[in-house]
């Protein structure tokens, strides 16, 4: 059983929502424009505000479902162990040729079933970390670490290799964000050139 829901973790991760707003909406594979990210993020930036609100919900709520696995079968294991595996599912997608987004919806999710007070410290760090930099890869590497230093100081969670391993993978994935910024060319949040990005629908567009 515990395999079973592992692997059903993984295959939740994997629906690529982005894509497929993309391909649907838009006829477009959103993986070739903007920063190229298939995430929420990118969404904003190619395929708008709506389409962004309706893929951060769906990713979030795929972190949140593979979190539940083990509650609804009765299985007696860490809820955030599911949860982060469907985040590995979400990167690295089985039905998208394993090109996927970058964790911190998915992530957002999980965290809301597994421990909602891990959630709070790693997203106020992430949102405090964007607001004062600018950057959403700066905020999203903030996501790891925070839990990393929280399980550091504190009894009530031993989870720190989990973290020490999330948090370099966090690292791995924004491994493009970080080169551009070494070379001065990562946007930031407020960069007014991002709109040039962005995508018109298809026919009567997105409705919610």
């Amino acid at each position: 059983m515990l395999w079973l829901l592992l692997l059903a973790s993984y295959l939740i991760g994997s629906v690529p929502t982005a894509l497929i707003v993309g391909k649907l909406i838009f006829g477009v594979d959103i993986r070739e424009h903007g920063s190229k990210n298939p995430g929420a993020t990118n969404t904003l930036r190619v395929l708008g505000k709506k389409s962004a609100i309706f893929v951060l919900i769906i990713d979030i709520a795929k972190g949140a479902l593979a979190a539940s696995l083990p509650m609804y079968f009765n299985l007696d294991a860490n809820p955030l162990y599911f949860g982060l595996t469907a985040v590995v599912g979400h990167c690295f997608p089985i039905f998208a040729g394993f090109k996927g987004g970058k964790a911190i919806a998915t992530t957002a999710g999980a965290l809301l079933i597994a421990n909602v007070y891990l959630l709070i410290i790693a997203y106020v760090a992430f949102f405090l970390v964007i607001f004062i930099t600018k950057y959403v890869f700066f905020g999203s590497i903030t996501v790891g670490i925070s839990l990393l230093i929280y399980s550091l100081v504190s009894s009530k969670i031993e989870m720190e290799l989990i973290f020490i391993f999330f948090s370099l993978f966090l690292i791995y994935l924004h491994r493009s964000n970080i080169r551009n910024f070494i070379l001065g060319i990562e946007p930031k949040i407020n960069d007014k050139n991002l709109i040039n990005d962005r995508i018109p629908p298809k026919g009567g567009g997105f409705k919610m």
